[in-house]
This record gives structure tokens, C-alpha cells and sequence, in this order.
């Protein structure tokens, strides 16, 4: 029997129509959303299916409603192997690529979906309000040798706050900071020989100690929200740390949105521990993309993938 991860995608991987065909497909999905839409006192379903896709991307949308269609995934498949005659699948961990970690603890039972959705509104809010003071930038480098990383960081850093948000995959990697640290950073990048370094059209610089505002404004949030263990662990954003109890639940989710994604580390951490099959949970392919290059010997499936062995019904391991 393989030894499974649910790993969970993070805000940009929201499209219009994400998760419609499973809410119909599945009473359990329908019923996710239907929670998260009582939850919100608006249709954040009606938004996810069917758009527009500028007002979905908005940071205070685009979360609550990949928390949603996550959990809706998630639902599904169990219903389905349920149905199918098939016992129901133990991860041995669970991890969600930023925001993300908001999906994979709802399904590890550590926090119930109805704060999850209204805790990612609120976190939107914070982050946008937060870099309302400190403007800032982000920008994807592509295509870099990882040993010529600390230099292009160096460069940034000369130049103002830059830190790296995101270790998507080898030779993949996101910078957040000060504007001018991160041109400094993309300049530096191109000359270093970056396939590509381009900046994000995003307009806050989430990952990086302009978060703090909103870090803290999270932190007195979370204080008053009731947490329990996660069950199956989930593994920290940082550097892929074992969260095993409600109070490193909570820290988590403060301290991720000054500290780096370094998805590598969760995921080589994951396989070092005999992880070999990893399901990707909610809409999209994104993190099915990483980690096969991460670990191209490890078996990645897509839920929202419709040529996955046996389909969302009933994935056979």
C-alpha cells in the first residue's frame, strides 16, 4: 500500500468554474460549499463556478474560495471511495503551500471550515492593508542555478527588505520585498543568467516582514479561534517542520505570512519520511507540477485532473 501526502494548493491556482463540476457530482462537495457560503453571508460558490475571474483573483475572494473548493475536493473523494467499496485513505501527512495550510488543516480536523473561510477573508484583508503602508513587489525567477541565489539576493538586499517567498522547485523560486530591492534583485537575476525574472502582478509583498501588520492583526484573530491537533501532522511552510498540536497550528498561520515557502523542503521532508504518493487536493495542477520535479520518482496526482488513475471517484491505492 503506497504511503500518501495531501498537499494542498495556495491563491493562484483559482479559476472560474473551479469545483462546479464536483459540487454537482457530489452531495458531501455541494454541501461544503453551501457551509462556506452561510459562513461568509454571501455566495463565495456562485463566485468560484462561475466568475468573473478579476473579481475571484482579489486576494479576499480568491482565499475563502480555494478553502472551499479544497475542502469540496476532499469530500468528494472520500464519498466516493466510500460508495465505491474502497477504504478511506490515511495520509501519513498533510501540507498546503501558503494559504494553503488553511485547506490541509481543516482536513487533518485541526479547524473546522467555517472559521477557515472567514479566518483567509480576514487574512486578505490584512495583507492588503498591510502593504497599503509599505508598498511592495514580487517577482518569479526562473531558470536560475541555486548556488547563484545568494547573490542575487545579496544584490536585492543591498538595495532595501527582499527576502525569498517562495522555493517552488529547483531552479523556481519567488522574491517579496521592498520595490526597489526586488528590481534590484531582477536585475541582478538576468545578469546572473535566469532563464527568466519577471515581476508579479500582484500588489502586496506577501512572505516577507512587510507582512508584520497583518501578521500581528492574524495573531489577535487566531487567539479567540478554538484549534485542535491535526491529524495527520502537517508539515511547516519554513522548513517543513512536523506540526503535531493545536498550539503550533495556530503559530503557523502567524508566522507564515513573514517567512518564506520553501516547498521543497516540505516535500523532500515528506519523502524522506516514505512518502511516495502525493494527491493534490482542490482546483488546479500546480503543486502536481512541482513536486514532480522535485521528486520525479515519487507517484503526484491531481485531483482536478481528469485523467487521474480511476478518477476523483476512486483513485485506486
Amino acid at each position: 500500500m503506497p504511503t500518501v501526502a495531501f498537499v494542498f494548493p495556495g491563491q493562484g491556482s483559482q479559476a472560474p468554474g473551479m469545483g462546479a463540476a464536483v459540487a454537482v457530482a457530489s452531495p458531501a462537495a455541494a454541501a461544503v460549499f453551501a457551509e462556506a457560503d452561510a459562513a461568509l453571508d454571501e455566495p463565495i460558490s456562485r463566485l468560484a463556478w462561475e466568475g468573473p475571474a478579476e473579481t475571484l483573483d482579489v486576494t479576499r475572494n480568491a482565499q475563502p474560495a480555494l478553502v472551499a473548493a479544497s475542502v469540496a475536493f476532499l469530500v468528494a473523494l472520500r464519498e466516493g471511495r466510500e460508495a465505491a467499496g474502497l477504504p478511506p485513505l490515511a495520509p501519513a501527512f498533510a501540507a498546503g503551500h501558503s494559504m494553503g495550510q488553511y485547506s490541509a488543516l481543516v482536513a487533518a480536523g485541526a479547524l473546522p471550515l467555517a472559521d477557515a473561510v472567514r479566518l483567509v477573508r480576514l487574512r486578505g484583508d490584512l495583507m492588503q492593508a498591510s502593504g497599503a503602508g509599505r508598498p511592495g513587489a514580487m517577482a518569479a525567477v526562473i531558470g536560475l542555478d541555486d548556488a547563484r541565489l545568494p547573490d542575487v539576493v545579496a544584490a536585492g538586499s543591498a538595495a532595501g527588505i527582499l527576502t525569498v517567498a517562495n522555493r517552488n522547485s529547483p531552479g523556481q523560486v519567488v522574491l517579496s520585498g521592498e520595490r526597489q530591492a526586488v528590481d534590484a534583485a531582477v536585475a541582478a537575476a538576468k545578469a546572473a543568467g535566469a532563464r527568466r525574472a519577471i515581476e508579479l502582478p500582484v500588489s502586496v509583498a506577501a512572505h516577507s516582514p512587510l507582512m508584520a501588520d497583518a501578521a500581528a492583526g492574524m495573531a489577535a484573530a487566531l487567539a479567540d479561534v478554538a484549534f485542535a491537533d491535526p491529524h495527520p501532522p502537517l508539515l511547516s511552510n519554513a522548513e517543513g517542520a512536523s506540526i503535531e498540536d493545536a498550539a503550533a497550528a495556530r503559530g503557523e498561520l502567524v508566522e507564515h505570512l513573514t517567512r518564506g515557502v520553501d516547498w521543497v523542503a516540505v516535500v523532500e521532508r515528506m519523502r524522506a519520511a516514505g512518502v511516495d504518493t502525493f494527491i493534490e487536493v482542490g482546483p488546479g495542477r500546480v503543486l502536481t507540477g512541482l513536486i514532480r520535479r522535485i521528486a520525479p520518482d515519487a507517484t503526484a496526482i491531481a485531483l482536478d485532473d481528469p485523467s487521474a488513475p480511476g478518477g476523483l471517484a476512486a483513485i485506486d491505492l
